[in-house]
């Protein structure tokens, strides 16, 4: 399977369904809030470690961009200053970025949502970042407990954000595909009125104490 392919397949399960079939590993564990309600997004990190409350790098890794890429963009101590605006993400979307992922702030926001690109955010803050540090572009980062590699897919969804490491990608669709399954069945079952409590045997260990 190719990696577009891949990425789409992971896109449409979700990030609740990955975490889970991935065995509850590689959740970015921050509050990322979509600007745009309802995108589904995954795609290989493309990465801009920004130096402090500085967007320098953003500029830089725009140079580097291939379609289908994600932005990952961050700085060492995440805050409310804002690396993407609307400028930056015109760049970003003419690039062919599947996404941005931004562990700190944005603004124009009504203008991220005029141009469609699928961005998630910690922050809304319009206060500015300098231009004065190179920082680095497509090192390993960490945000909210999980090591993001430059090439690794990060899936994005209205439930957050997500990283599968690149050479988990398959193994990783194997369980996602298997939770799926499981999951129509159950569905179904539900479906017909069956209730959890009893299917799990959550009620007869209850009634038994």
């Amino acid at each position: 399977m190719s990696a577009v392919d891949a990425a789409a397949e992971l896109a449409a399960a979700g990030v609740a369904t990955v975490y889970e079939a991935g065995g509850r590993v590689g959740l970015l564990d921050e509050d990322f809030e979509p600007v745009l309600p309802g995108a589904k997004v995954a795609g290989p990190a493309r990465i801009a470690l920004c130096g402090q409350d500085d967007n320098r790098a953003v500029h830089e890794v725009m140079a580097h961009l291939r379609p289908g890429d994600v932005l990952v963009l961050t700085m060492p101590e995440p805050r409310p200053v804002a690396l993407l605006g609307d400028l930056l993400a015109t760049q970003a979307k003419v690039g062919g970025a599947a996404g941005v992922l931004v562990n700190a702030s944005v603004r124009d926001v009504a203008e991220l949502r005029e141009l469609g690109l699928p961005v998630w955010t910690r922050w809304r803050r319009v206060r500015g970042a300098t231009k004065d540090h190179r920082g680095s572009i497509d090192v390993p980062v960490t945000i909210g407990g999980t090591t993001i590699a430059p090439g690794d897919l990060v899936v994005l969804d209205d439930d957050g954000a997500m990283a599968v490491p690149a050479g988990a990608v398959d193994k990783t669709l194997e369980a996602v595909r298997a939770r799926l399954e499981k999951e129509a069945g159950l569905r179904d079952r539900w479906l017909a009125g069956e209730l959890s409590y009893d299917a799990y045997g959550m009620r007869a260990e209850d009634e038994k104490r």
